[in-house]
C-alpha cells in the first residue's frame, strides 16, 4: 500500500475516514443495496459477486503512487458508534485525465445530519495538503439539490454544464462541474 494512505486516519468532530480495509466489504455492499442512494450515481445494484470485485479492486487501488493515475475510496465511519456510514473519494475523473475529481455516499438513514460535507471538507484537506493537487473537482445532478449545496458549500465554483460525453460517460451529460483551485482552497 502507498505509505501515504496506509497511514491515513483522517478525523472529524463525528467521523473516521480511512482506507477501506476487509472487514468492511458487507457494509459497503450493504449500503450500495440501497437504490434510492444509487438515484444520481449512474450506477445499478450490484449481486455480491460483482460487488466482490469492485471492493477487490478497490482495495488495490491503494498500491497506485500520488504521480499516477489513482481512484482511492474510504470508509467513513462514526466516531462514537462505528456505525459505517458511507464512503467518499478522490480520484481521476475517468472523462477529463488527469483531472482529479471529488466523490462521496452517504447511507440513507444518515442523510440530513451534515455528515457528506464533514468528510468531504477533510478528504479535500488530504487531497491538497498531501496528495499535492492543484484544482479538484466535483460533480453533480442538478436535481441532487442536496449534492449542489455540499459541493458550493466547501468552496467550490460552477465550471461548466457538461455535454458531449459519450460511451461509458454519456450519463454524465447534463451534470454540473464545479471546481475548487489551489488558490481558491488557500482563501478559504
Amino acid at each position: 500500500m502507498n505509505a501515504a494512505l496506509s497511514a491515513i486516519q483522517l478525523e472529524t468532530e463525528r467521523l473516521i475516514i480511512r482506507p477501506y480495509i476487509e472487514s468492511d466489504r458487507i457494509e459497503s455492499f450493504e449500503l450500495m443495496q440501497n437504490p434510492e442512494v444509487l438515484t444520481y450515481m449512474h450506477m445499478d445494484i450490484f449481486s455480491l459477486e460483482e460487488y466482490q470485485g469492485v471492493f477487490d479492486w478497490l482495495m488495490s487501488s491503494y498500491d497506485t503512487p500520488f504521480d499516477e493515475p489513482f481512484k482511492y475510496s474510504f470508509a467513513i465511519r462514526s466516531k462514537t458508534t462505528g456505525a459505517f456510514v458511507g464512503w467518499c473519494g478522490v480520484g481521476t475523473l475517468d472523462f477529463s485525465a488527469p483531472d482529479k475529481e471529488l466523490y462521496y455516499l452517504i447511507g440513507r438513514e444518515y442523510w440530513g445530519n451534515g455528515y457528506a460535507a464533514e468528510a468531504a471538507s477533510a478528504l479535500i484537506d488530504y487531497a491538497f495538503e498531501v496528495i499535492g493537487i492543484d484544482k479538484l473537482y466535483a460533480k453533480a445532478d442538478p436535481r441532487n439539490a442536496a449534492s449542489v449545496r455540499i459541493i458550493e458549500k466547501l468552496g467550490f465554483s460552477f465550471d461548466r454544464v457538461l455535454e458531449g460525453l459519450t460511451g461509458d460517460h454519456a450519463d454524465c451529460n447534463g451534470e454540473r462541474m464545479y471546481v475548487l483551485t489551489r488558490e481558491k482552497y488557500d482563501q478559504r
